[in-house]
């Protein structure tokens, strides 16, 4: 694992400090997915990042700065030989935690991503009938609209997993969009043996999920087995961590003392607390979430 610390030598990016090492012989079989578990999740996500290569024309991938898209970065480099052949898309609502975008600058120069940061419309432009964080949380519904009209691509790739929140989990790896970027949920193609509807709707887009089929355990024993650098933010400090990220006046840290990831991968073995529940939106309506991602939010 490699650590963005936020301390006063973490603020000068060109420095060693910035990185903290974890030994690989640290990692703890027995708090963990098994590695062969780790390998069949990782040859799965490759094939479809190839799938999505090779049947779409113009592809980018979402990064929102958290742990699952930095895996999905890794993964898609494995798949790519060391680089990304694609965009890697930031939509940025503005109001993200300093150290996400400390991350991001540091990052997105090290893996050599081709970065594009596209600005979110202002909460005016928003759909006024949502509740208060569901509507903050929609303008990146809208600047990832704007981002689509200005690039025209035909497929996005986006970090989300099926174990993560109940909306997610009836979605498809190939899931099409309609030509405002909504997403029907009652009409979901269906994907046997692995075979994936990789045509976009005329017009339209893919949505593409590499990681759909990985837990948020599996997503931390992979970091660990990796070596993949993380955000600080996910490690407790004064009792508290956030396990989930996002924009910072709408995203809340839990109680928590797991100050590793082996210390985390051990209180996700006793937790009943949702993955989410830092997130101010998913706790308004009962239907707010489920009503931004019909409306085309990841």
């Amino acid at each position: 694992m490699h650590l963005l610390n936020d301390n006063s030598a973490a603020d000068r990016l060109d420095t060693p400090a910035l990185v903290e090492r974890v030994n690989a012989q640290d990692f703890s079989a027995d708090a963990a997915p098994s590695m062969d578990h780790l390998d069949q999740l990782e040859a799965q996500s490759i094939y479809i990042f190839r799938e999505a290569f090779g049947r779409l024309k113009k592809i980018a991938l979402l990064w929102s700065l958290g742990k699952d898209s930095n895996v999905m970065i890794w993964l898609a480099r494995k798949a790519f030989f060391g680089r990304l052949p694609f965009p890697a898309l930031h939509v940025d609502t503005g109001k993200k935690f300093p150290e996400m975008y400390r991350f991001r600058d540091h990052y997105g120069k090290e893996w050599e991503l081709d970065l594009r940061v596209e600005p979110c419309p202002p909460i005016d432009a928003v759909d006024p009938t949502l509740p208060p964080a569901a509507r903050s949380a929609a303008r990146k519904t809208e600047g990832l609209k704007m981002a689509l009209a200005k690039y025209g691509f035909d497929g996005l790739i986006a970090g989300i997993r099926r174990d993560e929140e109940a909306t997610r989990a009836k979605e498809r790896v190939f899931s099409p969009r309609g030509l405002e970027g909504n997403w029907d949920v009652r009409d979901q193609p269906p994907e046997f043996w692995d075979h994936f509807n990789a045509s976009p709707p005329q017009g339209a887009h893919l949505r593409i999920h590499p990681i759909l089929h990985w837990t948020e355990a599996d997503i931390w024993a992979y970091t660990k087995r990796e070596n993949i650098p993380i955000i600080p933010l996910y490690l407790a400090k004064d009792g508290k961590r956030y396990r989930s990220l996002g924009d910072q006046d709408i995203t809340n840290p839990v109680a928590s003392t797991a100050s590793n990831i082996d210390e985390i991968l051990a209180e996700l073995e006793q937790t009943k607390v949702p993955e989410r529940a830092g997130r101010a939106l998913d706790h308004e309506t009962e239907d707010a979430f489920e009503r931004l991602r019909v409306a085309g939010y990841l």
